[in-house]
């Protein structure tokens, strides 16, 4: 019965014809490929599914050989935890206020920028992203020294026009708007994307415009604008996940105690606190866990918005 449904199979398949040229690129595509998929699955999908296993667990690094399975305690514990409520509305709180900026100022830049009128253009679109590529942890400690209260170059600023500057980083107030800060260092990369956007928009667009009598800001709002919201929303998407994923900047500030008053533990901060300063493994894989469903479902809301305000042209 099982070779005459093979046989049946076989007669209903219409195979496709594959040229010796084809099977020969076919196997150097995989071979090429293979690096990239042995590393996807030793550095990202197997530990993936490791950490699904230990949220399952009580697994301590410490003492691994009393690991035994115990279901879904460590989900319940999460709603037991004032810290991961805490910490899940401090990355939220800084999202709101810091998300907007990181789109606002490349996109302020990269119109700067793309002024035919601005004087050595490429010397300060260099001048602008050359922060990006410096290491992210020697510019966490140009900006500690510059937000210092004492020495600090922003606070002798302020000085000059009699203003006493706040202890930025160690001030329950204003040690946000110092990360937001910290944070512009990094916007290089948006403004580059950005600008590549603004000079896509086809010429004709702005000549009808300015036949029309629009000015700057006419031609902004209706053109410009709308032409790069794909590429707002590719750094809006970014952005979003890049916050849920915020550790180095504050961990590199004050380590893993959330100084001032708790106001920089943010949810992956805790969640490293957790599996590697507390050794609880189990429980750190499931703040992992938990964060990353949080993170896709946001993904998943910001694609489902798109369709409203994401002008794609014919083609795109």
């Amino acid at each position: 019965m099982v070779a005459d449904a093979l046989r049946g199979l076989h007669v209903g398949v219409k195979w496709r014809k594959v040229s010796p040229m084809a099977r020969w690129e076919a196997t150097w595509g995989f071979v090429f490929l293979s690096p990239w998929l042995f590393g996807f699955m030793v550095f990202y999908l197997i530990p993936m599914g490791a950490s699904l296993v230990f949220s399952f667990t009580n697994f301590q690094l410490a003492h691994p050989e009393l690991t035994r399975f115990i279901g879904l305690e460590n989900y319940q514990e999460l709603f037991r935890d004032p810290i991961v409520r805490k910490s899940m509305w401090i990355t939220i709180r800084f999202m709101l206020f810091s998300v907007p900026i990181s789109l606002i100022v490349p996109l302020a830049l990269a119109t700067l920028l793309n002024a035919k009128n601005l004087w050595a253009r490429r010397v300060f679109t260099t001048l602008f992203y050359m922060p990006t590529i410096v290491p992210l942890i020697s510019a966490i400690y140009i900006w500690q020294g510059f937000l210092n209260p004492r020495t600090g170059w922003l606070n002798k600023f302020l000085f000059l026009f009699g203003i006493e500057g706040p202890d930025w980083l160690n001030s329950v107030v204003w040690v946000y708007p110092a990360l937001i800060m910290i944070g512009f260092w990094g916007i290089g990369n948006a403004m580059l994307t950005m600008l590549a956007g603004m000079r896509n928009v086809p010429a004709e667009l702005y000549d009808a415009a300015r036949v029309d009598g629009a000015g700057f800001l006419a031609i902004f709002w209706n053109i410009t604008l709308p032409m790069i919201t794909p590429v707002i929303f590719y750094n809006l998407v970014l952005s979003v996940i890049g916050h849920f994923q915020y550790f180095i900047i504050p961990w590199v500030l004050q380590g893993p105690t959330g100084d001032p008053g708790g106001a920089t533990m943010f949810f992956n901060l805790y969640l490293f606190k957790e599996a590697f300063v507390y050794m609880d493994m189990g429980y750190g894989a499931t703040l992992a866990w938990v964060l990353f469903f949080i993170a896709l479902v946001t993904t998943i809301f910001l694609f489902s918005t798109a369709k409203y305000w994401v002008y794609y042209t014919a083609g795109d």
